[in-house]
């Protein structure tokens, strides 16, 4: 019998917050799980939004706090939220920073993910908005990273510390690292604003050689509603605009990763 490949591994990373980062990684999980992937979505933000707008709630149970710190081992962390199984978060891993300790804290994550790697497909990562040992983490035990920018000037802030960070983490533990491309969110085509900073993400794309993906996600009430109600945009709301883009994107990152197994990026 022919062995399973291990999952591929993407990261949703942006340093500004409020751009549609764990509304994009909840999409994309739940997405790919619609399509009959097997799924694991990881919350490594210390708000614990990915696992509250998934329907968790994230005061009961282990945390990947306690997997970080090993406490609980990675099959004691996961729990089954419809078809997605989750790793949650909640406030104690805003103190990962203090507490995360020794020499190779950066590959906590990774390390933590080993043994349950081979029981997915795909495995999303959320992290702060922030440059911390958490996001760190997330770029050591990622194939790939995607960046989430809304339609809005102060979403390319923070970008060029991106780069920084990610060359440094190719450099060192995670040479194969890619950014697999910029997602823009809450779109308006209508707006002068939104189609200039489109403009701008391609610019900045290929300083970070990637690109930005064809779909860009429309604004919609149902997209910050969707969070609140603990389901999916999909669920919330099939036909409205966002769940129709996050659809095109979803197929954009299997064209993306069937394009690069194919071109032997990842090895059997």
């Amino acid at each position: 019998m022919e062995e399973r490949k291990v999952a591929h591994t993407i990261v949703l990373t942006n340093q500004k917050g409020g751009v549609g980062k764990t509304t994009t990684s909840a999409a994309i999980a739940a997405g790919l799980a619609r399509k009959g992937y097997k799924v694991l979505a990881v919350d490594m933000d210390p708000q614990g939004n990915l696992g509250f707008s998934l329907g968790v709630d994230i005061d009961k149970g282990a945390s990947i706090y306690e997997g970080l710190k090993g406490d609980a081992t990675v099959y004691e962390i996961i729990r089954r939220i419809s078809d997605i199984d989750i790793i949650q978060s909640n406030i104690l891993l805003s103190s990962a920073e203090a507490t995360l300790k020794g020499e190779n804290r950066d590959l906590l994550l990774k390390n933590l993910l080993a043994p349950v790697e081979k029981l997915y497909d795909y495995i999303i990562i959320d992290t702060p908005p922030a440059f911390n040992i958490l996001t760190l983490n997330g770029y050591s035990a990622a194939d790939y990273l995607i960046i989430p920018m809304s339609a809005e000037i102060l979403s390319l802030v923070g970008l060029v510390q991106l780069k920084e960070t990610y060359e440094t983490v190719r450099q060192s533990v995670n040479p194969q690292l890619k950014i697999m491309g910029i997602i823009l969110t809450k779109y308006e085509k209508r707006r002068k604003l939104s189609r200039d900073v489109l403009e701008m993400a391609g610019t900045v794309a290929e300083q970070l050689n990637t690109k930005v993906f064809k779909t860009v996600v429309r604004s919609s009430v149902a997209a910050a509603e969707a969070p609140a109600h603990g389901v999916n945009i999909f669920e919330y709301s099939a036909k409205s605009a966002p769940a129709k883009d996050y659809g095109a994107i979803v197929k954009e990152i299997l064209r993306i990763v069937e394009e690069d197994e194919t071109n032997g990026k990842k090895d059997e």
